[in-house]
């Protein structure tokens, strides 16, 4: 009834209906809609057409949805009425494949900068084990944020589960929300998150549209995005009203190939990850430079008043030669390929190490004296810099990555050929405070502090410890009891 009631007011001039919300599926298939949405322009009733997210009109995009394709029928159909797309999240090169695809190649781009300056970007080292990473975020949330509203990415459903029971374990009002969830436990966590009576919303990326929550203080993401157009999406989902807010990403080794296997279908999927380790990896330069740089926009990192992690780092840069283990790598790929054995990123990284399955190991490779995170790090970065790839098997339940020789290698059989990694001078403690602290509910100020895990100097360690917040003294109490169990389910807080 109510579908018949739209149709008859779509061609009634009179009528109060003013704007009509449809899905380009219903564009695409429903030749109904279709005929009354002809009959309304000759008759004068539709005055413009707006195309939300246009980035998914083009298969270059992070969001790429095929039906968005079938919109060029409307300025096909109704030329004479005007059209606008908007998005928050495209490069150049995705608006002009856009523009063809809804046939306005001759129209007028509006574009406002990436930069939000009241945003704070920092990126951390996911710790491997999960109880240090939930005490990690709880200090985080009960010293910068007591009290004040945040959003907690998660890569998957469960993962989104899971942290929200271990997070109202230790105290924090938390909720889950996840496409697969009931309609009505979402509304209710989305009513108590806008209301304040959930703190935080603990959510895969189902959780974005329509929120427009302006005080949010924090946006943590608990794995990465999968591309930079994603992560800028949802990072920017803090600080609405203008005040300061932090996005922290925390980086793990392990989740590039969780999410590897996830987009190797997709056609830039793979590209848009690794553009995504990379920002993630680099130490180096200004998080402000790399995201304008992504977006084809210029930014000068003096401009960004310490407002990332990479500029309130005074520490210096140095370029570390890595030459000789990205031969080892090579050699003990290729060992296990005249052996007919594959190797996961871990196996590969283990057999590096001189541990694991001894048969992988190769005898003239000397393991490394870095931490483990340091050789991960080598690792990712010898795979952006394609001397190493990753080949993918798909078995019945699962996709499953491996490391391979990458097209890059051949490069060292010149003896002169140099491969080097960004690697930080650590010769005293030259972390400084963050400048723009975000308020806590007392109105007072709490300063914070990014600490790279990589760095592992003891007076560094020393400072961070000594300035980490307090988050009460039950907390190590209560660590035995962080890791969720199989039966144990979130609750909506009250």
């Amino acid at each position: 009834e109510h579908v018949k009631w739209v149709h008859t007011e779509m061609l009634n001039r009179k009528s109060q209906l003013k704007l009509i919300y449809v899905t380009p599926e219903k564009i695409a298939k429903s030749k109904m809609f279709m005929s009354k949405l002809e009959k309304a322009y000759q008759a004068g009733c539709l005055a413009r057409i707006a195309v939300d997210e246009v980035h998914c009109c083009s298969q270059w995009g992070h969001d790429f949805r095929p039906d968005y394709k079938s919109l060029g029928i409307l300025k096909r159909q109704f030329p004479n009425a005007p059209l606008i797309g908007l998005t928050a999240t495209a490069t150049n090169h995705v608006l002009k494949d856009a523009q063809k695809i809804l046939h306005i190649q001759k129209c007028i781009t509006f574009t406002a900068s990436f930069n939000r300056p009241n945003l704070y970007y920092e990126v951390r080292h996911k710790p491997s084990n999960n109880e240090d990473f939930i005490e990690d975020i709880v200090k985080i949330i009960n010293g910068r944020y007591k009290g004040l509203s945040g959003i907690v990415y998660c890569f998957s459903q469960k993962d989104s589960e899971q942290v929200t029971i271990s997070l109202q374990k230790l105290g924090i009002k938390a909720g889950t929300y996840h496409a697969n969830m009931d309609a009505k436990y979402k509304t209710k966590v989305h009513k108590g998150w806008a209301a304040n009576q959930i703190q935080v919303v603990v959510a895969t990326v189902a959780f974005g549209m329509g929120i427009d929550k302006p005080d949010v203080r924090f946006v943590i993401h608990h794995s990465m995005s999968k591309s930079m157009e994603n992560y800028y999406q949802e990072s920017g989902r803090a600080g609405r009203d203008d005040q300061k807010a932090d996005c922290i990403l925390y980086y793990g080794f392990g989740d590039i190939f969780r999410i590897s296997t996830m987009v190797v279908m997709e056609n830039v999927g793979q590209g848009k990850l690794y553009d995504m380790v990379s920002y993630c990896q680099t130490m180096n330069k200004c998080r402000r430079v790399l995201i304008a740089h992504h977006f084809d926009e210029v930014w000068d990192s003096a401009n960004c008043n310490r407002m990332c992690d990479n500029c309130c780092r005074e520490n210096s840069c140095e370029k570390m030669d890595i030459t000789g283990y990205c031969r080892d790598l090579i050699k003990i790929l290729e060992q296990a390929e005249n052996m007919s054995e594959k190797l996961t990123p871990l196996k590969l990284i283990d057999a590096w190490s001189g541990k694991g399955v001894s048969k992988l190991r190769v005898a003239e490779v000397v393991p490394p004296k870095h931490p483990r995170e340091e050789l991960e790090r080598i690792i990712a970065h010898l795979l952006l810099q394609q001397y190493l790839k990753e080949d993918f098997s798909f078995t019945a339940f699962a996709t499953i990555s491996y490391l391979k020789i990458g097209p890059k290698a051949g490069l060292l059989t010149n003896e002169a050929h140099v491969v080097t990694i960004e690697s930080i001078t650590n010769k005293k403690s030259v972390y400084k405070d963050k400048p723009s602290p975000s308020l806590n509910s007392k109105g007072s100020t709490e300063k914070a502090q990014s600490i790279s895990k990589t760095v592992q100097d003891p007076a560094v360690k020393k400072s961070r410890e000594h300035k980490r917040p307090n988050c009460g003294s039950n907390l190590k109490a209560k660590k035995l009891k962080l890791q969720a169990g199989e039966d144990d389910q979130p609750v909506v807080l009250d």
